[in-house]
């Protein structure tokens, strides 16, 4: 509820100013939520903000295409696809005349700051409206459409951009609006086709969009657990089609009962001609002998709810993009507002806009290796992990290889069975034998070991739960004797603990004691895995992402419970001392106060929130949310805080407290925790190999930071954590309580 938090600019930045805020070209999901912010941000900082309708072209027509925007114009949107201001490709604004009636239509609002949503077309058209406009009003005050001191009021048109893309194709950013959730329907189709496929032992080719850029098709066949991928960037060598047809012949012999190839819309081979999904099929038909069917998924990526992702990082978008426009000069170059490392950042727009539309240039020239490096490190990454696991170097481990444990100790997170299977497969093509360790620390103890086979992790990539088990034991010194013999026995060479906090410990404690216990100084590497989000060396854990749309889903519905009736809902959220999940889900979810730990809960905060609350139910508020982290206060509990809402209401609403328990903890991965998954236990695998390489036995902790990989020393985990709360004492997620702050409600 109420914080300490400010806003962060002063809380009249925006006064006597005018936004225009518009979406352009394709639709994406998302859209919707960067709209809100941009007009709740805004709205609290004393500007006026004017929607202009379908695009360009409502900026042309006038009229009713420009409308003031309130702050309630934007309630219940954030959920939905598409954009409630409408887009249009306008053939208009690319003339001249087009763009001086949209400088004379955007002047009689005292328009001169926009906000622009859109792919690299529409940020062009934006970038030249913005160099013309000097021209255009000189124009219109030499023909008397507009008086000269309003022309000298507004002497340059200040903007930002935000890229609203599925296909992710703006280089210099690491996410575009959209693309997550374009990944969600693409993935979903995937697990569907793969149990029809599987049926029938059948053959599926999957189009997705993509005609220049291929990293919906390349992300999803990873995440999908997919045959074969073709994608612009990298048209496959001469021969393709054998080598393809093996990688599917393999699958089957190991046991697979279905094949699936994805192809991305702008597939080509190396001389340019088109790589349709009707000619995938028709090879899979004639050199395998066997049926194959086409889906073309089409605009389904396009529809639909936004995932929880697309909603907090769109929602950050738009209140950095009001910041942006607000605080611009004359003199300010207009950026591209983007993520990297899920920090935000700003790229130039002419910069931005030409380096996206060098890939296809270079494509076309056949300087795939120049395409693929303007892709980025984490694309080029993913291209090589796929083509490992589609084309490995063995399937089978030797006698003479190293050992290598798997094992999974704290609590149950989505995607600990993908992270086993990505470790597993990886293991074996890099020449090492993996084996798994069942439930746990106590497992290891009990020498509960097996070897693990390529075919034993086939059906585990969109499996929730562990397989393997998972216990949250920590052994004691006095039980490292007995996991000291188990390791000795098994011929254990090194240990990939996939797994939470206790595992960390665990995973600590063995190193630690090595001199002790010769048999626990084996290289050790911890793979972050958590609902929480509370592990060292890593801003993502494998499991917080899908726990997050899980969340997110369920607070959609029980909000959707309420719409008929006067409501109020507290609902209570795991992440023990984290509040990572409840801050996410929070602006993910449209919630007007969060409850954190990290914040903790005042009397006077909650007397000023239930004084506004009373307020806004009698001007007719119909609904109110409020999340809280499960240990935000030891005292003030959740229905402590629904008791209290309903007492004091006095008639006024009713209230319901929602705690989801354990549905955070299961479910299909996500997407973005598969990939992170595969990311993660294949660089743990490279630093396990390094090891064996160089005949030390070095630990390791390891996460993505700022997008990348990076490992750190075992020696320094405990430094990095607040060991009382359980948590690091740097958690990046908190700069966003300004964004909650500043779109919860304008009387905050």
């Amino acid at each position: 509820m109420s914080t300490d938090v400010q806003i962060g600019p002063t809380e009249n930045l925006g006064a006597g100013k005018q936004i225009g805020i518009l979406t352009s070209g394709g639709d994406a999901q998302g859209m919707n939520a960067a709209v809100r912010a941009a007009v709740r941000t805004a709205v609290s900082l004393g500007a006026r903000v004017f929607a202009v309708y379908e695009g360009y072209q409502g900026m042309v027509d006038g009229g009713d295409g420009i409308r003031e925007l309130a702050w309630e114009d934007v309630g219940s949107i954030l959920h939905k696809g598409g954009t409630m201001i409408g887009t249009f490709r306008s053939k208009d604004f690319r003339e001249r005349d087009g763009r001086r009636k949209a400088a004379r239509n955007l002047l009689e609002h005292g328009i001169d700051r926009l906000i622009v949503i859109g792919g690299d077309g529409s940020l062009s058209g934006l970038d030249q409206f913005r160099a013309e406009w000097s021209e255009l009003l000189a124009e219109l005050v030499a023909a008397g459409e507009v008086a000269q001191e309003v022309a000298d009021a507004h002497p340059a048109l200040m903007f930002a951009g935000l890229v609203g893309s599925i296909d992710n194709d703006l280089v210099g950013t690491d996410m575009t609006i959209g693309a997550d959730t374009a990944l969600h329907r693409i993935v979903d189709a995937t697990d569907a086709l793969s149990s029809t496929a599987a049926s029938h032992q059948r053959s599926f080719v999957i189009e997705v969009m993509g005609r220049h850029c291929g990293y919906l098709a390349l992300m999803s066949a990873i995440a999908g657990g997919c045959d074969y991928v073709l994608i612009p960037e990298d048209p496959p060598e001469a021969g393709w089609e054998q080598r393809m047809c093996a990688a599917l012949h393999r699958g089957r012999q190991e046991g697979r009962r279905d094949s699936l190839v994805v192809v991305a819309e702008g597939a080509c081979d190396r001389e340019g001609k088109p790589i349709t999904s009707a000619y995938v099929r028709q090879v899979l038909e004639e050199i395998l002998h066997e049926d194959a069917r086409v889906t073309i998924l089409g605009h389904v990526q396009r529809g639909g709810s936004p995932s929880a992702y697309d909603r907090w990082a769109s929602t950050w978008l738009g209140y950095e993009a009001v910041i942006e426009v607000l605080t611009a000069t004359a003199e300010t170059a207009g950026p591209v507002i983007g993520f990297r490392g899920n920090r935000v950042t700003r790229v130039p727009l002419v910069e931005a806009v030409a380096r996206t539309r060098q890939v296809p240039q270079l494509i076309a020239s056949g300087d795939y290796a120049a395409a693929m490096e303007l892709r980025g490190g984490s694309f080029n990454e993913a291209s090589k992990i796929l083509a490992e696991l589609v084309e490995p170097s063995r399937i089978d481990a030797s006698e003479e290889s190293r050992r290598i444990a798997i094992i999974h100790v704290g609590g149950l997170a989505p995607g600990m069975n993908a992270a086993a299977r990505y470790a597993v497969r990886l293991g074996i093509s890099r020449g090492h034998t993996m084996l798994g360790v069942q439930d746990g620390s106590p497992g290891l103890r009990d020498g509960q070991v097996k070897e693990l086979f390529w075919g034993d992790v086939e059906g585990w990539l969109i499996d929730g739960g562990a397989d393997l088990g998972v216990r949250r034991t920590v052994p004691t010194v006095e039980e490292l004797y007995r996991i000291s013999r188990s390791i000795e026995d098994n011929k254990i060479d090194a240990l990939l603990m996939i797994g939470g906090w206790n595992g960390y410990q665990a995973a600590e404690l063995m190193h630690r004691e090595a001199a002790r216990f010769p048999a626990c100084g084996l290289p050790i590497v911890c793979v972050p895995t958590s609902i929480d989000n509370n592990l060292p060396g890593s801003e993502l854990a494998i499991g917080a992402d899908t726990a997050l749309n899980v969340i997110t889903e369920a607070v959609d519905r029980i909000k959707m419970s309420g719409s008929a009736a006067k409501r109020a809902f507290v609902v209570e959220t795991m992440g023990r001392y984290c509040g990572y999940l409840a801050l996410m889900c929070a602006i993910a979810g449209g919630a007007e106060r969060v409850y954190l730990h990290e914040e903790g809960i005042s009397l006077a905060g909650m007397q000023q929130d239930l004084e506004w609350l009373r307020h806004s139910f009698a001007s007719g508020r119909k609904l109110f949310l409020a999340i809280r982290n499960e240990n935000a206060n030891p005292l003030y509990t959740t229905d402590f805080l629904a008791r209290l809402l309903e007492q004091e209401g006095q008639g006024r609403y009713d209230v319901r407290q929602n705690v989801l328990g354990h549905i955070q903890q299961g479910g299909c991965p996500s997407p973005f925790d598969r990939l992170l998954a595969v990311r993660l236990v294949s660089r743990a695998l490279d630093l396990i190999n390094d090891q064996f390489t160089a005949g030390t036995s070095d630990s390791f902790y390891l996460g993505l930071v700022k997008s990348k990989v990076t490992a750190r020393p075992m020696a320094e985990m405990m430094a990095e954590m607040d060991l009382t709360f359980r948590r690091p004492k740097d958690q990046w997620w908190l700069a966003l309580r300004p964004v909650m702050k500043a779109v919860a409600d304008a009387a905050v």
